[in-house]
């Protein structure tokens, strides 16, 4: 049976072929029921008479009937009051489309180290966000490595237009924005000196039309210079997570980037460590390949939990390759979600304002 998170994934991909917005954004969805194998739903129209009625109701319909287990759609029509319709139509006057997404918390993975699994931990966070109900975006900062589009099996090109950019969608309605779905082929390279990436990483957060989220995840490159600082500083950050491994060498150079968190003023929300042993599936047996722990140490120099141990899992390697990211969901990052979900709700960020 689906529900209703899967519903709305769903359509999220069906647009208003005029306001060129998903009708999930436009708040056109409304009132899903999810019986058995039989689903319906309101379709608020902006106005009643809307010549794209019956295109909008067949894409709808189309959209929820290609979900596994579902056997009929009704889709039930209405309209907007005039003060919602006002919203939507006002939201997509030219050059005004940023100025009106609406992002609950925005949250950075950060290292300072390269190759510890940030990507990695971004995208189950995000898998794990969205099956628990939240509306959830990944931004790629880290412009020339990005990886997130290759672990949710995404390709662009993308679309847009005076409006904005619109943001990839993966099979799970996650929202997706990263350099990669801007290249003709993604193994081209991106050789730009340290302004123009920064440039990039604000042109994704202002000038794309994530619409509305409860969660806005930044993966961010390796370093602490030019785009962690433009992160740091030009996004209205909740937190940050910090990503390391056991390797003493890790935790050193993670502990730069508590330092440059501490010096900017952004608060420290967690230690994940990643590759945390090995346990050898005949035996049952756990190695500790990259050497002892030293999470404790690193959360105590950051004031901060440990949220999350991560051990070595080659399947889960496997299918990052294969694009299937969103087939995984590992205990320890719904731990994680749990403790993001327990934060204390953060005001609406106006994009552009």
């Amino acid at each position: 049976m689906a529900t209703e998170t899967e519903v709305l994934a769903a359509l999220q991909g069906v647009m208003d072929p005029e306001l060129h917005r998903s009708i999930v954004d436009l708040g056109m969805v409304r009132e899903i029921r999810v019986q058995s194998k039989q689903v319906d739903f309101l379709l608020a129209l902006t106005i009643p008479e809307c010549p794209l009625r019956d295109q909008l109701v067949a894409e709808a319909r189309a959209a929820v009937e290609s979900l596994p287990g579902v056997n009929s759609v009704e889709v039930r029509v209405g309209a907007m009051s005039e003060t919602e319709r006002k919203a939507a139509l006002g939201a997509d006057a030219p050059g005004a489309a940023a100025g009106h997404n609406r992002v609950e918390r925005i949250i950075g993975v950060m290292s300072g180290k390269g190759g510890v699994g940030k990507s990695l931990v971004t995208s189950l966070m995000a898998v794990a966000l969205a099956k628990a109900g939240q509306r959830v975006g990944v931004l790629d900062a880290d412009v020339t490595g990005p990886s997130i589009p290759k672990l949710f099996g995404v390709r662009g090109p993308l679309t847009g237009g005076p409006q904005g950019i619109e943001p990839a969608i993966s099979r799970g309605g996650i929202k997706l924005m990263s350099i990669n779905l801007l290249l003709e082929e993604e193994g081209q390279a991106v050789i730009w000196r340290g302004p123009i990436i920064s440039g990039a990483i604000k042109q994704f957060w202002q000038d794309v039309r994530w619409g509305q989220l409860d969660y806005l995840l930044v993966d961010l490159p390796p370093g602490t210079s030019d785009a962690a600082l433009t992160v740091m500083q030009s996004l209205p950050l909740r937190g940050i997570l910090l990503i390391t491994t056991p390797q003493e060498l890790s935790t050193m150079i993670v502990r730069k980037a508590v330092s440059m968190a501490q010096t900017v003023g952004v608060p420290i929300l967690g230690i994940v460590e990643n590759m945390a042993g090995f346990v050898a599936p005949d035996t049952g047996r756990q190695y500790q390949i990259f050497g002892p722990s030293h999470a404790d140490e690193l959360a105590a120099a950051a004031a901060a939990p440990v949220l999350a141990r991560l051990a070595i899992d080659p399947t889960l390697a496997a299918m990052c390759d294969a694009g299937e990211i969103e087939s995984v969901m590992r205990p320890e990052i719904e731990g994680l979600v749990q403790a993001m979900l327990g934060l204390m709700p953060a005001p609406r960020t106006e994009v552009g304002v």
